[in-house]
């Protein structure tokens, strides 16, 4: 009997369901810690816990040693992130990231007082030092996932009714107590399969902070004869003010270049590229859209605007932000069932209005730029922001901007 083209399809869509990935690691990272900035609880550059965590920046950063089991077969890894405010009320930036165990220059030997970052070679008078890998022993950290906080999810969550009827929407069905991410990061397994640190940083500069919950989840594929690929990462670029950096507004004023090398073997290069701009007064890079510019080896590869619309999305997570009235002429059903107009106040929360690229309470993603023919040698990536403004003052433009190629062997 012949059969048709739906039953193929429906055949083959059985197999893919058939043929799942077995969960083998599960690892809880961190477990409710909490983030914050206190010189008298983390006193010094570094300490290390009982448990072999290490604090950075009198809390503002805590790093613990990872090493996922390496697999016969493909495998994924995925990252989910926890949170929720213990007392801070602010939107923050935050980021888990990795350092390899074996490099030799990191934010751990600079924290320790045995290392300084690496300078930028070619950009004269600007110093941000660390935020490109220009030197053998140094690469800069790679991001595992991006998120921002919102302002004050589950701390000033309102807990009785009238607190609630104050602050919260009248289409808002509840606040939430915490929020939560979830990312694929397979396309960084093989530096997590290699002892490495793995840090949670969050840009809390309040004794209270934030808890929050990392967890890392690796899954094997049971088909047979599935043999595991053997994928290269390299970090290239990362503009994050971790520990003893400063907010970056290069782009200000020029492009930030970095070299790399692709080897001869080198095949399905890919480039990934999260960027968020921030700067948080009227007018500034948070509220201002910004072309971004990517280009290899002087030639345009991708250009994009990183820009969110849908920060109003994620009230239900921002129970301590800003609110304003603002009048507007509203058409409504009257209670005679008539069409009728009047005007009327309406709230507007900071956390409603859209940012570069963000917005309180989500995650930035990274863009998948595909480098299709790229060739063995050495390389320049070149990433531009033409309209990016200057920090002047207290008015702190930057942009946080993370980039790291892939390719399979």
């Amino acid at each position: 009997m012949k059969r048709t083209l739906c039953s193929l399809l429906a055949a083959c869509a059985l197999c893919v369901q058939a043929a799942p990935f077995d969960t083998i690691y599960n690892y809880r990272v961190f477990d409710h810690r909490v983030v914050n900035f206190s010189e008298t609880d983390h006193p010094g550059s570094i300490c290390q816990e009982a448990d072999g965590t290490l604090v950075i920046g009198n809390g503002r950063i805590v790093l613990r040693k990872v090493c996922l089991p390496r697999t016969k077969r493909d495998a994924r890894a995925t990252i989910s992130v926890s949170l929720r405010s213990h007392g801070d009320r602010w939107d923050k930036t935050g980021s888990v990231f990795l350092i390899p165990c074996k490099q030799a220059v990191s934010m751990i030997s600079v924290a320790r007082g045995l290392a300084t970052y690496p300078a930028l070679a070619d950009h004269g008078t600007e110093n941000f030092p660390g935020i490109v890998a220009v030197a053998p022993d140094y690469a800069p950290c790679i991001e595992l996932m991006r998120f921002m906080t919102p302002f004050g999810v589950g701390f000033y969550t309102p807990r009785d009714s009238t607190s609630r009827q104050h602050v919260q929407p009248v289409w808002l069905d509840t606040y939430a107590d915490s929020v939560e991410w979830r990312d694929d990061v397979t396309d960084r397994l093989s530096l997590l399969q290699d002892s490495c640190w793995v840090g949670l940083a969050i840009d809390s500069w309040t004794a209270e902070g934030y808890e929050a919950s990392v967890c890392l989840t690796l899954e094997e594929s049971r088909v047979k004869g599935d043999k595991a690929t053997t994928q290269h990462v390299v970090p290239l670029v990362n503009t994050i003010s971790y520990y003893q950096q400063d907010y970056c507004d290069l782009f200000a004023r020029r492009a930030l270049n970095v070299a790399f090398k692709m080897p001869a073997k080198a095949r399905r290069a890919m480039l990934y590229y999260v960027a968020s701009g921030h700067g948080g007064h009227s007018g500034g890079d948070e509220f201002v859209p910004c072309e971004n510019v990517i280009s290899l080896d002087a030639q345009e590869v991708f250009r994009f605007t990183p820009w969110r619309t849908d920060c109003y999305t994620f009230r239900r997570y921002n129970p301590s932000t800003g609110v304003w009235l603002q009048e507007r002429e509203a058409a409504y059903i009257t209670s005679q069932g008539t069409r009728g107009q009047k005007r009327i106040e309406e709230t507007l929360a900071s956390s409603d209005l859209s940012r570069s690229g963000w917005c309180p309470g989500s995650q930035v993603m990274p863009v998948r730029i595909p480098l299709y023919n790229v060739t063995p040698g050495t390389h320049i990536l070149s990433i531009a922001i033409p309209n990016a403004q200057p920090i002047d003052g207290d008015l702190l433009n930057h942009w946080l901007v993370s980039a790291w190629i892939t390719w399979e062997e």
